[in-house]
């Protein structure tokens, strides 16, 4: 009788470690995808630019000129 028990208990330590996997892999993706960082350096520059140019900060060469340096 006990034997059919023990048979499915071989297994718990392998869903386990899948979970924990899925656990911390969702935990990493999270932090990767929410981070600031994410975006790339260049796009928290570019909306800043497009924000004085918004502003009135900038003229239309002055912005273009910028942009195109950003954008390399």
């Amino acid at each position: 009788m006990m034997w059919s028990a023990g048979v499915g208990m071989g297994w718990g330590w392998v869903w386990m470690l899948v979970f924990w996997v899925l656990v911390l892999g969702g935990i990493v993706w999270v932090a990767t995808v929410w981070s600031p960082d994410a975006r790339g350096p260049s796009d928290g520059a570019r909306q800043l630019l497009d924000e004085r140019f918004a502003r009135g900060e900038l003229d239309v060469d002055e912005y273009r000129r910028r942009r195109d340096a950003l954008g390399r």
